[in-house]
């Protein structure tokens, strides 16, 4: 009995292999590419990018559809040209002449190798899940620091914390050592997971897609913080309000540090701070 149901498991296992296998086959056609200095550098700058674009279309709408207000946190706020131009630049300027040389030294080194055999689904599953958990709990530690130590704030963070309605371009908008903060803590986790190539480009993705999210501005019935029950996930409202109060909401993702240490705020908060603002200049 125990050799059939060890049979039915590696049966499963090569199911699951099996689904991603031709996904991982097309890509390792481009191999030559894929494992280049080049190839995370661009990665990175055209799936933030394409992320960002539909929220600038969304911003340029915003204004002349009443649709698209709808769901903007700030209604009354759209990023002009000069506030997303320096942000898209300051991207491009930071990978190109900081991300790319340390990319080129580490090819350099320790040259990639990709396996000829996809992951098992389930186990991209529950890497890309671990590595999310492990990135939030490392960003919410640097992130709590970084505002509770002037000089820290001052120096390295504030740069993130100029515009104070944030928009998507914003997302990577910040100093070049919490860029390569960011980094370590990403390449940290794969590295210690053992991750699959395509389980660490998943995870790249997904990471990606959640950040540009956080700071879009836009809160839609779609959006993740929706989707994942019980208020585990906080979403772009979440953030939105640490970048509008500081003192709370330092997680990225989830929400169960700030419970913990008693920083969360919940977006409640806010339109009843609001209304009591609007209140007291009616009274005056």
């Amino acid at each position: 009995m125990g050799y059939h149901n060890d049979s039915e498991l590696q049966d499963l296992g090569c199911s699951s292999q099996l689904l991603l296998q031709p996904l991982w086959d097309s890509m390792r056609t481009g191999e030559a590419f894929v494992r280049s200095p080049f190839f995370p550098v661009v990665f990175s700058i055209i799936t933030y990018v394409g992320f960002c674009l539909p929220f600038v279309v969304l911003d340029v709408l915003c204004p002349w559809v009443p649709m698209v207000r709808r769901y903007k946190i700030h209604p009354d706020f759209s990023p002009s040209a000069r506030q997303l131009l320096p942000c898209l630049g300051q991207t491009l300027y930071q990978h190109l002449v900081f991300v790319f040389p340390v990319t080129l030294l580490h090819w350099a080194r320790s040259p990639a190798l990709l396996p000829p055999e996809a992951p098992e689904f389930l186990q991209l599953l529950s890497h890309v899940l671990i590595c999310l958990l492990l990135f939030d709990t490392e960003i919410f530690a640097w992130h709590l620091l970084h505002h509770k130590v002037p000089w820290l704030y001052r120096a390295f963070h504030k740069v993130h914390h100029q515009n104070a309605s944030s928009f998507a371009l914003a997302t990577q908008y910040m100093s070049i050592w919490e860029l390569f903060s960011l980094t370590f803590f990403d390449v940290l986790n794969v590295a210690m997971l053992q991750c699959h190539p395509l389980t660490i480009l998943t995870f790249h993705v997904v990471n990606i897609w959640l950040s540009v999210e956080d700071h879009s501005g836009y809160d839609f019935p779609w959006s993740t913080h929706r989707l994942v029950p019980f208020g585990w996930y906080g979403g772009v409202a979440h953030h939105d309000l640490h970048h509008s109060q500081f003192n709370c909401n330092f997680a990225p993702y989830f929400t169960h540090w700030d419970k913990m240490l008693g920083t969360l705020r919940s977006a409640d908060s806010r339109e009843l701070c609001t209304s009591h603002l609007n209140q007291e200049k009616k009274e005056t």
